[in-house]
């Protein structure tokens, strides 16, 4: 079986003909457009229809002719396989790549990525640091100076006060 990605979820019906509104955890709703079917939990749906309307995304599926469907859906999760991602630019990374990252800084490691946060204007890297407290880095790159995938390493630069 495929390895399939947690991108959002569903989030309330919209309509009578059985669209549902969904959250996408990245924050990139395009996304959807290019989708031919994603799963809900582990049911497959085929996507006929994407819409963008304001702050809103709203998916017509095959499968949810009514607004009782629709109901019937609300608080899944959405689910994408692993063969769908998009192709990243050198400078991208998605976050389950950096999960589990050490964190180095001048040249000592400090401790690992726990969690990136994405739901900010930035995001914001959660290092566990070795004494087990916690620590936000911005994903910015006065801080963040080199990402190392092949050796899951991520140099930074931290200043006074951030550990």
């Amino acid at each position: 079986m495929e390895k399939k990605i947690l991108i959002g979820r569903v989030t309330k019906p919209f309509g009578i003909t059985g669209e549902i509104k969904i959250e996408s955890y990245s924050g990139f709703y395009d996304r959807f457009e290019k989708l031919e079917t994603i799963y809900l939990d582990n049911e497959l749906f085929t996507i006929k229809n994407v819409k963008h309307k304001e702050r809103m995304t709203m998916l017509k599926l095959k499968e949810c002719d009514s607004r009782n469907d629709a109901e019937a859906l609300v608080g899944k999760k959405i689910y994408m396989t692993e063969k769908d991602l998009l192709e990243l630019s050198e400078d991208e990374f998605y976050v389950r790549d950096l999960i589990g990252m050490e964190v180095e800084d001048g040249g000592e490691i400090i401790g690992k990525v726990k969690d990136v946060l994405t739901d900010r204007p930035q995001d914001l890297y959660v290092v566990e640091l070795s004494d087990d407290r916690n620590i936000m880095i911005p994903a910015v790159k006065e801080f963040i100076k080199e990402i190392d995938t092949e050796n899951k390493k991520i140099r930074v630069e931290l200043i006074e006060g951030m550990r």
